[in-house]
């Protein structure tokens, strides 16, 4: 299933591509009145998961970030990979966050409906992200962008520039937010819709 990883790191797209959809099920039982996604089986497989940083990287090399900043829980599993290959620093995007102390400042955004139609509350330490930081928001999935918009209006609260954000799965409908937010993925909610 797995072809052997091109030679210096490079990462084969097309054989990324194929693991992805190879390892992503829908799951549901036969009272469900819909499936769900499940993306475990990306996480088991030691090459896809090696390979899912430095392809979600690649999405962004050329604009040459300096920090990702990924929000949790699955972002802060692919955050990491993706900060490595680049060979940057990474930050943690918490849901609802409590400062340490009250002298550790945070940037708190509160962000519009997500796919549960939840608006959670995300932050960040603001002492991680300089104004001159170049940010790329890391992710599994987006669906309704709130979650990146919100992630965006705490990147330009800080004063650093908003790269985009890199995804497995672009889900988006609006054309128009996925422009404005400069999202890349490895795959599409309509690839993924083929084994439904």
């Amino acid at each position: 299933m797995w072809a052997a990883p091109a030679p210096e790191g490079a990462i084969d797209g097309k054989a990324l591509r194929e693991s992805l959809l190879a390892e992503f099920a829908w799951r549901g039982d036969r009272t469900d009145h819909t499936r769900y996604a499940d993306m475990c089986g990306w996480w088991r497989d030691p090459e896809t998961l090696r390979s899912l940083g430095a392809g979600l990287a690649a999405l962004f090399a050329d604009l040459r970030p300096t920090v990702v900043l990924s929000p949790e829980s699955r972002g802060h599993i692919l955050g990491p990979l993706v900060a490595i290959a680049l060979g940057v620093g990474f930050v943690e995007v918490r849901k609802d966050p409590d400062q340490l102390t009250d002298s550790d400042a945070w940037v708190k955004r509160t962000a519009p409906p997500d796919y549960l139609d939840r608006q959670l509350r995300l932050g960040f330490p603001r002492r991680l992200v300089r104004p001159h930081d170049r940010v790329l928001m890391v992710d599994d999935w987006i669906e309704t962008g709130g979650q990146a918009t919100a992630v965006r209006a705490l990147v330009d609260e800080v004063g650093a520039d908003w790269l985009g954000a890199a995804t497995v799965v672009d889900a988006l409908d609006d054309s128009a937010l996925r422009r404005r937010l400069t999202v890349r993925s490895l795959l599409t909610y309509r690839d993924l819709m083929a084994s439904y």
